[in-house]
């Protein structure tokens, strides 16, 4: 459980941190832009090798087909519903992103990190404080600049998304041991749908706005780190 609780304040205080960054910080937009990017490769690696590959290995191709494809539609829906109340520009797409692929991320994290070592923890806590910090920020900026939202409502709202994040770990952990590896893989794919989802509509094209020039070395930067990370903790 304190392996558990480690990740979760990592994941906790990435997402906090970002908005915080986000709100008082002063990036440039092309600096935003390449982090964003970069964060997108390396859930790129991590959606294939830490969701999609360890189902195929464990439960079917047709958990994967259903389980991507839900989360794929599930993102879109709310991505969506989210544009249409907030508008494109408001940041709240990328809060969708980072809670929709998530929540399932998460649950299935929980129940992983019950036999995970030190070494695993921190690489996977790594990778997750590198996709999740970038994505925060922008969102949060785009929050304030475009939604004129207040600095404190703000932090509040990525605070509260942290705390749902953290929560999910936490039931993973204590409620799913045990469970069936097609529930688990399913829940693994539906994240990974999700994940796909948000880099085609929010975080590639975001990336692509502010750095149309470096976003593909960012992206291929961002898959060799994630790689390196999977690389020295699964050595």
């Amino acid at each position: 459980m304190g392996l558990t609780l480690a990740v979760v304040a990592i994941v906790s205080g990435a997402l906090i941190i970002g908005a915080l960054i986000g709100v008082y910080g002063k990036l440039r937009p092309r600096t935003e832009g390449f982090i964003v990017a970069l964060a997108g490769g390396a859930l790129l690696l991590s959606l294939v090798t830490e969701l999609i590959e360890p189902t195929l290995e464990k439960s079917s191709l047709l958990i994967v087909v259903l389980g991507v494809s839900t989360g794929a539609v599930l993102f879109t829906v709310i991505d969506y519903w989210i544009d249409e109340k907030w508008g494109s520009d408001s940041g709240g797409g990328l809060l969708a992103a980072v809670t929709t692929d998530g929540v399932p991320e998460n649950l299935a994290l929980g129940v992983a990190l019950i036999a995970a070592g030190p070494k695993e923890v921190a690489a996977l806590a790594a990778s997750i404080l590198l996709s999740n910090l970038p994505e925060a920020a922008s969102g949060a900026r785009s929050m304030r600049e475009n939604q004129g939202w207040s600095k404190a409502k703000v932090v509040w709202l990525w605070t509260a998304t942290a705390a749902l994040l953290s929560m999910a770990a936490i039931v993973g952990n204590l409620a799913f041991n045990g469970v069936s590896e097609h529930v688990l893989g399913f829940v693994r794919c539906v994240a990974a749908g999700a994940v796909v989802a948000s880099l085609g509509t929010e975080v590639f094209p975001k990336a692509f706005k502010e750095d149309a020039h470096t976003v593909g070395i960012a992206t291929a930067l961002g898959v060799l780190l994630a790689l390196i990370l999977s690389e020295v903790g699964g050595g």
